[in-house]
């Protein structure tokens, strides 16, 4: 056991994994689960609307669509670079952040140098992965834009509307798979309290995120259409 975390820290950290890990397996893999989700949902409305674009022969909405699907995605990309940037100078001089968290009444008392740096690398590791999930989305709804400029007007042109919808679809998913490491990654910052903090934490972002790709009303919605 790592002199620099304690058994509640290894819990913590096994508990959060189990959180993370756990429910992108269950949502993600399994069929009868991933069906009943938002995600699932709009697989379906984006390939509506790729086939819908077939006889169109002004197809500039459309492309704002991707244009402002690849917007947001490269926005968040790019904050990417930011956290990592801020967490990389905290690992540098963590003194100012240890005092930081020193003075908060709940915080579990002054943190070694070992127990502070794997906080950090955590949440380098998570934004680190973010970016790699945020890109490869963004990429594809580049390749997506260029299947849809690409598309025919006829009906001959369905198989290659499918084709654009499942590239689309396929970056909608790693986009929200980087989106789901921010979540993760905010819970983290619970670690830098209290290791029942981290626990807590990671609860309820499996929570949130059930409630909203399985009990929201948008999902409700969605559904119906």
């Amino acid at each position: 056991m790592p002199g620099f975390l304690t058994a509640l820290d290894l819990v913590a950290l096994l508990v959060f994994v189990l959180c993370w890990v756990g429910y992108a397996t269950v949502v993600d893999r399994v069929p009868s689960i991933r069906r009943r989700s938002v995600i699932h949902a709009m697989d379906e409305h984006r390939r509506r609307w790729l086939t819908a674009a077939i006889p169109k022969e002004n197809r500039i909405a459309d492309v704002a669509i991707v244009g402002n699907l690849m917007s947001s995605t490269s926005f968040l990309a790019n904050t990417c670079i930011f956290i990592i940037g801020g967490a990389m100078a905290l690992l540098a001089s963590p003194e100012t952040g240890r005092r930081v968290l020193g003075a908060m009444p709940f915080a579990e008392g002054a943190l070694t140098d070992g127990g502070w740096e794997a906080r950090i690398l955590l949440i380098l590791l998570i934004f680190v992965r973010a970016f790699f999930e945020l890109t490869w989305a963004l990429r594809q709804f580049n390749y997506g834009s260029i299947l849809l400029g690409a598309l025919g007007r006829t009906e001959a042109a369905r198989p290659a509307a499918e084709i654009a919808a499942q590239v689309v679809n396929r970056a909608a998913r790693h986009f929200n798979t980087g989106l789901r490491a921010y979540y993760f990654g905010l819970a983290v910052l619970g670690w830098m309290v209290h290791p029942l903090a981290f626990i807590l934490a990671s609860l309820w972002v499996v929570s949130e995120l059930h409630r909203r790709e399985f009990r929201s009303a948008v999902q409700a919605a969605l559904a119906v259409g």
